[in-house]
């Protein structure tokens, strides 16, 4: 899509180059697991980790790493999606739910996107509206040949900037909002 039909494509390119720096400067965990933003069209993200630093001790990918990943990038979805629409809010992970299926063997790329029973604009109009919302996203690291080798399916909370609760110290981050 050229940026002539899609005007809100140079917005979606300075968010995201925004968000990649974001990713690295504060959440010190991404420069560990060396993540790079790798897509977003507005309806799903990707972030992409090589191997190398996400291996376990059989020479494929780490469970904990490929979580990290599958919920970043949702957390990511909601962040981008949110800020495109110059919604300031805080998003936390509500729940969520991991199926491993089969082992990564090499580099890999977690793409997140809204549940199909769900719909983003509803999601967007209910924190504009509201001031806080909940989203399900589902996640997937394809496997070689194409199949899912994890999943996560979480339901992600957007609390506008305002109602947001700010923890007095790192040990409340934990107890985010449901």
């Amino acid at each position: 899509m050229t940026h002539e039909s899609d005007p809100a494509a140079p917005l979606r390119a300075s968010l995201r180059e925004a968000l990649q720096r974001e990713l690295l400067a504060d959440i010190p965990l991404t420069r560990a697991l060396q993540l790079r933003l790798a897509a977003w069209d507005g309806q799903s993200l990707a972030i992409s980790a090589p191997l190398a630093p996400n291996i376990n001790d059989k020479g494929c990918a780490f469970g904990g790493s490929l979580a990290s990943v599958m919920t970043l990038a949702g957390w990511a979805f909601v962040k981008l999606s949110t800020q495109l629409r110059r919604l300031d809010c805080d998003i936390y992970v509500q729940d969520s739910t991991i199926r491993y299926l089969a082992p990564v063997w090499g580099d890999f790329t977690a793409t997140a996107r809204p549940d199909p029973d769900e719909r983003l604009e509803d999601f967007l109009a209910a924190l504009a509206a509201r001031g806080k919302a909940r989203l399900t996203l589902r996640c997937e690291v394809p496997a070689a040949d194409g199949s899912a080798a994890t999943t996560l399916v979480a339901r992600f909370v957007a609390l506008a900037a305002a109602h947001a609760p700010r923890p007095r110290d790192a040990a409340q981050c934990a107890d985010a909002p449901a």
